[in-house]
């Protein structure tokens, strides 16, 4: 079973919370977990890609914990 962690954020409106990758994205965190294949590949790039539209000067972390894989 895969448990993502919760993020409560207060600010003056009221609370929300975040799953913790969103939340991370949100400060241009990205974190690859697992096994690289090509739907996760894909989602990584899409939020480099995404990130990089936001603001294309402004760094964007990139953490890694993977075994490796395979791309076709």
């Amino acid at each position: 079973m895969n448990l993502i962690p919760t993020v409560i954020e207060k600010t003056q409106y009221g609370e929300r919370a975040y799953d913790i990758y969103s939340r991370l994205l949100k400060e241009r965190i990205i974190f690859l977990g697992g096994p690289i294949i090509d739907p996760v590949a894909n989602s990584i790039i899409a939020q480099m890609l995404f990130l990089a539209s936001q603001d294309p000067k402004k760094e964007i972390q990139l953490y890694i914990n993977s075994p490796g894989g395979v791309l076709t």
